[in-house]
């Protein structure tokens, strides 16, 4: 088969791999649409460092059709057309135990600690697999990974209906929390970036938002004002690395400073670097922050609620998968315009 892979760092090339070996509960699905996240993106560079083995093929979002299934499989056949979840966790430690999966203490994820789905063929266990409604296509299918994301962060922070909201970071995972919340509340929701075109294109698509640059405003005055002084019922920080901003906090102290008495803070960005707060501020609001970290169970949730989300909202371009290299290259010098990246097989 072919693959786009990463070779060395800022390097990916187009090539002939060994096909995958199909074992007795594995499914090989016949890749249609990848799509390139951001932890994508620092793989590429060599962010994720020495967790990432090369050669990879990296994409943990990925949809297809099956092609062969392993003689133990039950519940699909070939034909069926299924979008995959990528995690994998381990069972046995303590929060597996628990049956908190995403703080598996070895957890692993395809495309990223093993070969992903960049490529005309991957072969994973049938329970990963999720069977597509006739009117989802494999090209939105790709996107539902990172939509259960979204579907994720608002379960772990507890919104409801009739939450007030704001979400620190116009990018993939910010426009997905957009789009699950937006589900589930019909109340204010705040989007705060530095990108004025993110900004424009999530607006266009859900115009009830309040959309907020940063660099022209402070977000937590406007969020106040509009909020009668009292701030919003749960705020996401989907930032990760923040662009230090003169006069202004990080977005993590930003987002307890926007929240009303006893509200919820949920951190998603992937920062490796520190992120200042202030105890007092929190303790004093009687808050809490919250870490939400991939996905536990909202796949179905993301598929069941295809109907009720834009994906076209997020995808920017689409481009053939043996032009990977092409993609990462102008997610990298246009963020401004370019989102997600939908590579077709």
């Amino acid at each position: 088969m072919k693959a786009a892979v990463i070779e060395k760092y800022n390097h990916i090339t187009w090539k002939n791999k060994p096909d995958p070996v199909v074992k007795d509960y594995d499914v090989l699905v016949k890749i249609a649409y990848a799509s390139i996240c951001g932890t994508d993106q620092h793989i590429f560079k060599g962010e994720f460092h020495p967790r990432t083995a090369l050669p990879l093929i990296p994409g943990h979002e990925f949809s297809g059709t099956i092609e062969k299934t392993g003689r133990d499989v039950q519940r699909f056949k070939k034909g069926d057309r299924v979008a995959v979840d990528p995690i994998i966790w381990c069972g046995h430690c303590p929060a597996c135990q628990l049956g908190h999966f995403p703080a598996c203490s070895s957890l692993k994820l395809v495309g990223i600690d093993l070969d992903g789905g960049f490529a005309e063929f991957i072969s994973v266990n049938e329970s990963m697999c999720y069977l597509l409604k006739d009117d989802i296509s494999l090209k939105h299918a790709a996107l539902i990974e990172l939509l259960a994301i979204g579907f994720h962060a608002c379960r772990r922070a507890g919104l409801e209906t009739g939450d007030t909201a704001v979400i620190f970071g116009a990018g993939k995972v910010g426009q997905c929390i957009l789009q699950a919340a937006g589900t589930i509340t019909k109340k204010q929701i705040f989007l705060v970036d530095i990108l004025e075109n993110r900004l424009q294109l999530a607006k266009q698509n859900y115009p009830d938002i309040t959309v907020i640059n940063c660099l022209k405003e402070d977000p937590v005055e406007v969020i106040k004002n509009l909020t009668g002084d009292k701030g919003v019922d749960v705020a996401f920080e989907a930032v990760g690395h923040a662009v230090k901003i003169e006069n202004r906090m990080n977005p993590v102290r930003e987002c307890i400073h926007s929240i009303r008495g006893g509200g919820k803070v949920c951190v998603l960005g992937l920062s490796d670097e520190p992120a200042p707060i202030v105890m007092k501020e929190l303790i004093l609001k009687e808050a809490k922050i919250i870490a939400s970290r991939v996905t536990s169970g909202e796949f179905e949730l993301a598929v069941n609620n295809m109907h009720k989300l834009k994906p076209d909202a997020i995808i920017t371009s689409e481009m053939k998968m043996s032009h990977a290299g092409k993609a990462f290259e102008l997610l990298e010098k246009d963020p401004e315009n370019q989102l997600k990246i939908i590579l077709s097989v």
